[in-house]
C-alpha cells in the first residue's frame, strides 16, 4: 500500500540536543497541527532517541549512522521523506502558533519560491533580532553574509523595521522552508560543508538556477543560538572560513572569481590577527589557517562543481559594495542606513 505524500514535513536535526528536544518539541508539535514533525538524530549518544521513544512513542524517528553534520545529516534525511516541503528547524528554536501558514501560502502562490525563512527573533531577548537570521539574509560584493537586523556582530531591536515580505539572498538554515522538488533537483546541501554557510550555498544555487529566495516576516520564531557549536568554537571559525571560499569559489561568476578569492584570502589574513588577543585565540589563528590548505586542498574538486552551476550575475540580495567598507570604515550599523 502506497504511503501519502505529506504536504509539509517538518525536520528537526539533532545531535545530543536532548534537552532542546525536551524543551522545545512539545512546542513544534503542537503549532504545527497540518505538518508531519519527525526528528532525524545523528547517531547521539546521550539518549535522545530513547528518550523520543518513550515520551513520543508517535513521532517519527530517522536514524542516521554516524554525525554527518547539518548537511549529510540533512541529505540522508530528507532522501527518506515524501513531502512537498521540508522545514530544516533546529532544535533550538521555539515556534509560534502561526509559523508555517504564511510561508507555504507564498511559496504555494509563487512556485518560483524555492526556500524561504521566517523572521528569527532572540530567545532569550525577544526583542531582538537573532544572529543566525534575522529578518532575511543578503551578501556583500566580497561574500561576506549580513542580514536584515544583524550586521557583523551588531543586532537591531525589531520595531517593525523589516515587517516587510521580499525576496533576500539567502534564507537561514536555522528555520529553513525549501521545496523538495528544488531542493533534489540541485541535489540538496553539498556535504563537504559539513556545517556552517551551507544553506548559504543552497541558496545561491538555487538562485543560479534563477529560482527565488523569499523572508515572510509575518512568521516569528525564537532561536537560542548556539544549540552545537559554541560561537567561540575554533572548529566554528574553521568552518566559516573554509565554507565560505568553498562558496565562493563554486558560485561566482568566471568574470569576478580571479578578483575576488585573492582578496579575501588577504582579509581572511588580516581576520587571523584579530583574534590572537581573544580567549583561544592561538587556536582561532591555526583554524584559519587550516581552512586556508583545506581550500586549496579542494579546488580540484570545486572546478568539477562549478561545472553543474551556471554562474549568474546581479542576482537579488547580493549586494555591488563592501560591508566591510560601509560597516567597519563608515561604521554603519543598521541594515536600512546602508541604502541612504
Amino acid at each position: 500500500m502506497e504511503t501519502q505524500k505529506i504536504k509539509t514535513a517538518v525536520v528537526i536535526l539533532n545531535w545530543n540536543g536532548k534537552h532542546w528536544l525536551d524543551k522545545f518539541l512539545i512546542n513544534v508539535i503542537e503549532f504545527s497541527p497540518n505538518a508531519e514533525v519527525i526528528v532525524a538524530d545523528n547517531n547521539s549518544n546521550d539518549g535522545s532517541v530513547e528518550y523520543l521513544q518513550k515520551h513520543y512513542p508517535n513521532i517519527r524517528i530517522i536514524k542516521n549512522d554516524g554525525n554527518y553534520g547539518y548537511a549529510k545529516g540533512y541529505n540522508l534525511a530528507l532522501q527518506k521523506i515524501d513531502a512537498e516541503y521540508f522545514i530544516l528547524l533546529n532544535s533550538d528554536i521555539q515556534v509560534t502558533k502561526d509559523w508555517i501558514d504564511p510561508i507555504i501560502d507564498l511559496m504555494d502562490k509563487d512556485q518560483s519560491i524555492s526556500a524561504c525563512q521566517p523572521k528569527l527573533l532572540d530567545f532569550n531577548n525577544k526583542k531582538m533580532f537573532e544572529y543566525a537570521g534575522a529578518s532575511g539574509g543578503f551578501i556583500d560584493n566580497l561574500g561576506y553574509p549580513f542580514c536584515r537586523g544583524r550586521v557583523f556582530d551588531y543586532l537591531e531591536e525589531d520595531k517593525g523595521q523589516y515587517n516587510d515580505s521580499r525576496e533576500i539572498f539567502w534564507a537561514t538554515g536555522a528555520c529553513l522552508f525549501v521545496r523538495a522538488s528544488h531542493y533534489f533537483e540541485i541535489n540538496g546541501l553539498d556535504e563537504d560543508f559539513f556545517a556552517h554557510q551551507e544553506e548559504i550555498d543552497l541558496c545561491w544555487r538555487f538562485k543560479n538556477k534563477g529560482y527565488k529566495v523569499f523572508v515572510e516576516p509575518k512568521a516569528e520564531v525564537y532561536h537560542v543560538g548556539g544549540g552545537t557549536l559554541d560561537v567561540d568554537s575554533p572548529f566554528k571559525t574553521h568552518l566559516n572560513f573554509r565554507n565560505n571560499l568553498y562558496m565562493l569559489f563554486k558560485n561566482l561568476p568566471l568574470s569576478s572569481l580571479f578578483i575576488i578569492i585573492p582578496i579575501r584570502l588577504i582579509l581572511d589574513g588580516v581576520a587571523a590577527f584579530t583574534f590572537i588577543n581573544k580567549e583561544k585565540g592561538i587556536k582561532h589563528v591555526i583554524s584559519i589557517l587550516k581552512a586556508h590548505f583545506y581550500f586549496y586542498f579542494k579546488i580540484p574538486s570545486l572546478i568539477r562543481k562549478r561545472k553543474y552551476i551556471s554562474q549568474k550575475n546581479n542576482l537579488t540580495g547580493k549586494m555591488k559594495w563592501s560591508l566591510i567598507v560601509k560597516g567597519k570604515i563608515r561604521r554603519i550599523k543598521e541594515f536600512s542606513k546602508f541604502f541612504l
